[in-house]
């Protein structure tokens, strides 16, 4: 099991065990992920760990006074 986490900027796009797609992007030195329909985004991943899956389960939502965080379970063992 491998987790990411994803920056949600309004509340109640998605909720806690919804599964998920991401669609991958490349930026010259590592990869990124938006949760579809763009609804989150993750951080910037090292091009060695590129996801093996693109189909996630939210385990977490954190709000914060800047956003909300998403933790977002993908199972790469079944790949």
């Amino acid at each position: 099991m491998r987790t990411l986490i994803f920056k949600m900027e309004r509340p109640d796009l998605v909720h806690e065990g919804d599964v998920v797609e991401v669609e991958e992007g490349q930026l010259p030195s590592s990869w990124y992920y938006v949760i579809e329909p763009a609804v989150a985004m993750s951080g910037n991943i090292p091009i060695t760990q590129r996801l093996k899956t693109k189909t996630g389960k939210i385990t977490h939502i954190k709000a914060t006074n800047i956003g909300y965080y998403l933790t977002v379970e993908f199972d790469e063992d079944e790949v």
